[in-house]
């Protein structure tokens, strides 16, 4: 499955253990990642500002970048998220044609989907896996 994971959902699989910990580990490499430079800037931003992380440190992220199907998306028409930096998310799946974008983020699941694009919390994501 073609998924975007958002940055917060990265993040939290890194620095925290629980649903996030376990999709990093676990469900990232059975997937297809597709990410962008703008997410990827945004993850490389909050683990150095959040977290004083380096993510050329972190095996974890070598993989989840090369096992990642990269995408170049234009910008949104318009702006569809209350968070516009959000809409790079929405952009990054439809470029991705992502089947599912995954994310803790309340400007995004608002939403509920974009262009046929389910946007989905950790746990639906991880509940919906278990029911195919």
């Amino acid at each position: 499955m073609r998924v975007v994971f958002d940055t917060n959902v990265i993040v939290a699989g890194i620095v925290a253990e629980g649903l996030c910990c376990e999709i990093v580990e676990t469900h990232v490499p059975q997937h297809t990642p597709v990410l962008s430079r703008p997410l990827w800037d945004e993850l490389v931003e909050q683990l150095k500002d959040k977290f004083d992380l380096e993510a050329d440190a972190l095996p974890v992220l070598t993989l989840y970048r090369r096992h990642a199907t990269w995408v170049d998306p234009p910008p949104l028409d318009k702006p569809v998220s209350r968070d516009p930096d959000d809409d790079w998310v929405l952009a990054t799946a439809l470029a991705g044609e992502a089947e599912a974008i995954v994310t803790g983020d309340d400007d995004l699941l608002s939403l509920g989907e974009y262009e046929g694009v389910p946007i989905l919390k950790p746990r639906q994501f991880l509940e919906s896996l278990q029911s195919d």
